[in-house]
């Protein structure tokens, strides 16, 4: 039995200080799961300009795609994000062309900005979510699209991963827990997801 979608939505794009040119999608469902996307600087500017509607002079990489799917006759069903594996998720666009169905794999970045620009939804499993989610309760302030907004910079000592995670490996599991929470409350989602990745690390 295939396993239950679960529908997304995007809640905005920060930068991610810990990693120099790296910025964090935010996914969102229903239920106020947010999972983060680390993406580079050239895809988090195609998807801020969807985002924003901004139609520019020339057409970029991914109105040319859409260029060519159009062309073929096919058009843009879904966006779906079907696994997570060694700290990357895999995706799937999903065509149809009169009664016939087709799926390419693509890079999750790629395949969030053609939903954006063609108004598609973009869904995952429970699964993904239960693996690679934040939970938020409703006290938590929604981050909407705004994509000046930036993660705090934490402090020099925490730039560097590797160092980091060392750090809080050493530390007590309701640390880490209170730590996350004070994370969620600044929005510093990616420094929340690197102390939920040591708890899955611990229940496992």
């Amino acid at each position: 039995m295939n396993e239950k979608k679960i529908k997304l939505t995007i809640k905005g794009i920060t930068n991610n200080n810990i990693s120099l040119g790296a910025f964090a999608l935010i996914l969102c469902d229903a239920e106020l799961r947010r999972i983060p996307i680390i993406i580079g600087a050239f895809e988090a500017q195609s998807i801020a300009i969807a985002l924003e509607r901004i139609h520019p002079p020339r057409p970029l990489t991914h109105d040319l795609m859409l260029t060519l799917m159009n062309m073929t006759g096919f058009y843009l069903q879904e966006v779906f994000i079907y696994k997570f594996e060694n700290g990357v998720f895999y995706s799937e666009i999903v065509m149809k062309k009169d009664h016939r169905e087709i799926r390419i794999d693509s890079r999750t970045s790629d395949a969030i900005a053609l939903a954006l620009k063609t108004k598609k939804n973009i869904y995952t499993t429970e699964t993904i979510m239960k693996q690679c989610s934040i939970v938020f309760d409703e006290s938590n302030e929604i981050l909407e699209n705004d994509n000046e907004q930036f993660l705090e910079e934490i402090s020099d000592d925490f730039k560097d991963i590797s160092k980091f995670t060392k750090q809080i490996q050493k530390l007590q599991k309701k640390d880490i827990k209170d730590r996350m929470t004070k994370a969620i409350a600044d929005e510093n989602y990616e420094l929340a997801k690197i102390y939920n990745d040591e708890l899955i690390r611990r229940e496992k």
